[in-house]
Parts: C-alpha cells; sequence; structure tokens
C-alpha cells in the first residue's frame, strides 16, 4: 500500500473515531434533572424553529425602522438582538444621540428626517419628558412589540447562516437568557447588526479598513489602502453632588497626558468624552475585549485629570452618575452591493434614478489610533455638505447573496463615504427603505436586485406615501385619488396654496413652500369629485416643523433649541368626514394625536366629498398641512 492511500485511510478513520466520539459524548450528556415539581426526571427542550418572511438581525435603530417597516407593509416579520434593550448604539448601554441631517451647515434650514425614526422620537417626548435613558429603551420595546406582523426575540444572537446553495435557508441564534438554539427560516434575510456576524457566514462580500486615493479618487482617502477602522468609544454622565466629592481612579487607570493632546480640549462636564476612542489597524471585531478594558482605563484617565489635577475646580462637586461598559462602535465591515457609494459621489451630489435615502452630515473622519495618537485632531471635518445628497437603494443588498440585504453602518460604502452615512438618522433611513423593499420581494416572489432592475418606482412611491421623503423625487402615485379630483378649497389661507397638498413633496424645500396653512384654528378643507370614487382611506401629513430638533441628549442642556412635549404645530385633535349616498359620514375622530402621518381607514364607500375637520394644534394659532392623499 503506497504512502497516498495510507494517508487517506488515516484521515478517514480519523473521521470516524471522532463522529463516534462526538455520538458517546452527545449520548452521555444528559440533564441529571430531577423536577421537584413533576416528582420525575427530565430532560429540558431548548431548541426551537421559527418560520417567518422576514428575518432581521440586529434590532438597533436601522433594524427597527427595518422591521416595522417591513411589518407595515404585510411581511410576517422577526426582529432579533443580542442585547436585552434595543436601540443599538442609541440605547441606554451606550447613549450616543440619534443625530441626522439637520446638523447640514446649509445656508437654508435642512429638514429633518420623517417615516418610521420621527413616530419614535416623538413618542418618546410624550411617554419620556424627562429624558431618561432607561425609559427610552422602554420607549422603543413598546413601540415594536405592538407592531401587528413583528415579532421581537432579545438576548437572541444570529451566530451562522445556514445556506442552501448561494441562498441563506436559515439563521442559526442562541437565545442567552433561555439556553436556547433558535433556527429561523425566511425568505429574506437583513443584516443591521453593525459587524454582520450573520452575513458574513453567508459568504456575503465585504471589505474593511481604507480605500487608497487611487481606487475611487477620492481626496481625503490615505494615498495608500490600509486597514484601519474609526475606533469606539465609551460615555459617561455626571451628576452634581452639591458637595466636594473625591475621587479615586481604579487600579486600571491609564493616565491622561494633556500637554500631548491637540484638540482634545474639555469643555463639558456634563457627559462625554466621544474622542475616548480605540480603531484597529487590521479587525476591530476581534480586538474589541482588549478594547473595551483599555477605553475604560483611558477614560478613567481623563476623569482623574479632570478631578485631580487642579485644572477643572468646576468638578469638585461632581461625581460619575454613569459610565458605559458596552463600547459605541462606528465601523467594521462594509458588505458590497452592487453599488460602493464614495466620498465623490457625496461631494458631487450625485443623483441616483435608484435613491432611497439621504444624508448630509459632514466627512467626519475619525483619526486611525484614536487616543493613543494624541498628537493629532480625534477627528477629521473634512468638508462639509451644502445640500443633502443621495444614497443609491443598490448599497442596500448583497452583490452575491441573492436573499441578504442592510441596513445601518455595514452598507456597500467606502470608508470616507461611511464617514457621513455612519449617523443614526441616516441608517434609520436605510432601514425603512429596506423594511419597504422585502416586503415587496415576498408579495412578488423576487430578490432584491430584482426590485431595483424592474421596481424601484413602486418601491419609491410606497416609501413616499409612507412619509418619506427623496430628493429630486416628487411623489406620483397614481392610485392616489387626488390626482383625479375635481374641486379643492379651505374655509380660509394664511399662507400657501391647498392645491400644494397634492404636488408630490411633503414638506418645504429651499425657496419652495409645499403645504397649505390657514388663518386660525377650528378649520376646514374639502375635496370634491364630479363622479363618486370608491374610497376606504383618507391620509393626512401634519406640520411637526421639520427645522426643529427634537431628538434626547445625555445632557438636556444641549436641547435649549427645542420645545418640551409636542411640536406646537402639529394638529392634536380632528376628524374626518365622507359624503357618501347624499349624506355626510364621520369615517374618523383622532384626538391627542402625535405623529405628523396619519391615514385613517374605514370600510369602502362610494364618495364624492372628503371634508377634513382640522380642530386644535398643541399651541400654535393656525393649522399647517402638507399632504393629503385619498385612496
Amino acid at each position: 500500500m503506497n504512502k497516498s492511500l495510507i494517508y487517506l485511510l488515516g484521515i478517514f478513520l480519523s473521521f470516524i473515531f471522532i463522529n463516534q466520539a462526538r455520538a458517546v459524548s452527545d449520548s452521555t450528556r444528559v440533564h441529571k434533572w430531577y423536577c421537584l415539581g413533576t416528582g420525575s426526571s427530565e430532560i429540558p427542550e431548548r431548541s426551537k424553529t421559527v418560520n417567518c418572511d422576514v428575518a432581521v438581525i440586529g434590532a438597533g435603530m436601522s433594524g427597527i425602522s427595518a422591521a416595522v417597516a417591513a411589518a407595515r407593509q404585510g411581511a410576517d416579520v422577526v426582529l432579533i438582538n443580542d442585547r436585552p434593550v434595543l436601540g443599538g448604539n442609541a440605547s441606554s448601554e451606550i447613549r450616543v444621540t440619534v443625530n441626522g441631517v439637520q446638523t447640514l451647515k446649509a445656508k437654508n434650514p435642512v429638514e429633518r428626517e420623517t417615516g418610521i425614526i420621527e413616530e419614535i422620537l416623538l413618542e418618546n417626548k410624550k411617554y419620556n419628558p424627562q429624558e431618561s435613558y432607561p425609559i427610552w429603551d422602554h420607549v422603543l420595546y413598546d413601540y415594536v412589540v405592538r407592531q401587528p406582523n413583528l415579532r421581537l426575540m432579545l438576548n437572541t444572537q444570529a451566530i451562522k447562516a445556514i445556506m442552501d446553495g448561494e441562498r441563506i435557508k436559515s439563521a442559526f441564534c442562541w437565545q442567552s437568557t433561555t439556553e436556547t438554539e433558535v433556527v429561523i427560516n425566511a425568505k429574506i434575510f437583513v443584516d443591521c447588526s453593525g459587524d454582520g456576524l450573520f452575513a458574513a457566514t453567508s459568504g456575503a462580500e465585504y471589505r474593511t479598513g481604507r480605500e487608497g486615493k487611487a481606487e475611487f479618487g477620492e481626496k481625503y482617502a490615505p494615498d495608500e489602502p490600509d486597514g484601519w477602522m474609526m475606533g469606539e468609544s465609551i460615555m459617561m454622565i455626571t451628576k452634581d453632588m452639591g458637595r466636594p466629592v473625591p475621587f479615586y481612579p481604579p487600579s486600571y487607570t491609564k493616565k491622561f497626558d494633556a500637554s500631548k493632546a491637540v484638540d482634545r480640549k474639555i469643555k463639558n462636564l456634563k457627559e462625554g468624552f466621544w474622542w475616548v476612542e480605540l480603531g484597529s489597524p487590521k479587525d476591530i471585531i476581534a480586538d474589541r475585549e482588549k478594547n473595551r478594558h483599555d477605553l475604560m482605563a483611558y477614560f478613567y484617565g481623563v476623569w482623574d485629570y479632570v478631578k485631580n489635577s487642579g485644572e477643572y475646580p468646576e468638578a469638585a462637586n461632581l461625581s460619575l452618575e454613569w459610565v458605559g461598559s458596552l463600547p459605541g462602535k462606528r465601523e467594521s465591515r462594509c458588505f458590497m452591493g452592487d453599488y460602493i457609494l464614495t466620498e465623490k459621489d457625496l461631494l458631487s451630489y450625485k443623483h441616483f434614478d435608484d435613491a432611497v435615502a439621504w444624508g448630509g452630515w459632514s466627512l467626519d473622519e475619525h483619526c486611525p489610533g484614536g487616543i493613543l495618537s494624541l498628537d493629532q485632531r480625534p477627528s477629521y471635518f473634512h468638508e462639509r455638505f451644502k445640500k443633502v445628497y443621495e444614497i443609491p437603494y443598490r448599497c442596500l443588498y448583497s452583490k452575491n447573496v441573492p436573499n441578504l440585504m442592510f441596513a445601518g453602518r455595514n452598507v456597500s460604502v467606502s470608508h470616507m463615504a461611511l464617514s457621513s452615512t455612519r449617523i443614526i438618522g441616516t441608517c434609520c433611513m436605510m432601514g425603512q427603505a429596506v423594511g419597504v423593499a422585502t416586503a415587496m420581494c415576498i408579495e412578488k416572489n423576487i430578490n432584491p436586485r430584482e426590485i431595483y432592475l424592474s421596481y424601484i418606482d413602486e418601491l419609491q412611491e410606497r416609501m413616499l406615501r409612507n412619509d418619506y421623503y427623496i430628493p429630486n423625487r416628487p411623489a406620483n402615485d397614481s392610485n392616489d385619488l387626488t390626482r383625479t379630483v375635481d374641486k379643492v378649497w379651505a374655509t380660509s389661507t394664511s399662507s400657501g396654496d391647498v392645491h400644494n397638498l397634492f404636488d408630490g413633496v411633503a414638506r418645504d424645500e429651499e425657496n419652495k413652500i409645499h403645504h397649505w396653512q390657514s388663518d386660525g384654528l377650528n378649520e376646514k378643507l374639502f375635496l370634491e369629485w364630479k363622479k363618486p370614487v370608491e374610497m376606504s382611506s383618507v391620509e393626512i401629513k401634519f406640520d411637526t416643523n421639520l427645522h426643529r430638533k427634537i431628538m434626547m441628549h445625555k445632557n438636556p442642556a444641549k436641547n435649549f433649541d427645542q420645545v418640551p412635549g409636542m411640536p406646537p404645530e402639529l394638529v392634536k385633535t380632528f376628524s374626518v368626514d365622507v359624503y357618501s349616498k347624499g349624506r355626510w359620514h364621520t369615517v374618523g375622530e383622532i384626538t391627542d394625536n402625535i405623529k405628523r402621518f396619519v391615514p385613517v381607514s374605514f370600510p369602502a364607500m362610494s364618495v364624492t366629498k372628503v371634508r377634513i375637520n382640522l380642530k386644535e394644534t398643541y399651541g400654535c394659532p393656525h393649522i399647517r398641512l402638507y399632504e393629503v392623499r385619498c385612496y
């Protein structure tokens, strides 16, 4: 027998031996459990299978947006999260502010994101006026668990994709709190987990690090490609004790040398410090536990300097009320779609026919070494945008795994583009777009790429109907009955025109208004058709003052330009009547409204007139609307 055959026989026998050993081991690993309640020995059943249309992996803000959008479009959705709370970087565990495009430094104010993310933030203003992060967690929880067609699984990590050829068949998951193996079977999978472990195990193509200038012609990219990724940070909140309190640093503290620190001025002692940050030159995921320990050590070094250097006498009465233990990450894997969005696309404001999201946060690239590079600025605001840029749908699905999509910081963008698109408000818009797209895939039994090839216009129309905004893309839904309305009038007008409510843009734009505004309260808006139309829904988009910020902040003092509670401009009480068969019928009465977009549904009727009775706002002396649709 030659050496090759002996070698192969040895491998074969080893394989048999290992599998026999595993079988014996498995057969003997039986729980020695005597249950006093039943009086018998039992073997716990700790595995289950879940079937759904769409599985969303990761319940940060983009994952929540994706899951809710898909469920509202009729898909059966399972949303899983590996943490006990929702929100990802925005949760109480990390506490990153839900920033968005509104910080863009334009000549004219830029209006903030609407849709699902605005709904959530408005609910938080109503139910969490004290701006508590633990209560914010529960506002998110309530928002998710009450959605029809949506099942939530917390403390559950998708460990591996189970494949059927090129397609993902299932997600193999582990729920730590119940010690349960969970297999989720779905038709479409969406990885919104940030790091994208699940997507990576499917074989989806991804890259990490920084592209060199030559690849995409990005002027702010490094000359040559490298493995550096923007780092992760931990944050803190302090409390004024009303008396001097000492601080004793823990044993692992790393001293902070302020004399070497460039552009790391400590101006705010209430919350911070985002620049206590550590990146990675190769594998930020593998480095995470070491980075977590070091981040805590560096943070306490900074706070020790604040408290004990004598440079900050105003810190004498301050103590640490909360310090994060879970770092907030900015960058790791970026999965490749049919298009890679680049710095040049953003800076040239490139128009995409398949635009489904938009952004405007500056090119905010954090320095590679983080706090290890004190001789560099912690962040380079390379360039600020003068108007919003577009994000194409082709960045949101995998180029090589046909039933896989993404939303959040792991989408198909270059490192330099990610320095802007990673902002939470922008990620939420990607999530809502992906959610609607997945539901369309289920309806039509197609893959995400086919949405781009054949149904991108329908996707955009569905998004616009659900209070979304796409730059340079007005709505033109042929199913909207207001397209054929014969007469529209209001009891008064002080700004705009009633016909603006049907022009396809549900917000004011630079140098162009798209609203109608009354001259007072308790006003009425009328729509009339010469011939009866079959109708079952009237959908209204109100005014929530999109120029005003509504997000929560760790330091409430930074919300000085906000107002407490609901936006005064928002309509609080209204009703809808329809004229059918010779008389008026009230089909909806809304009190204590807290939404900008309110659909009023009713049994289908043959209608010739609609009357919207606009009764009161949360304080504004007039009524403003941006859109009315009828279906």
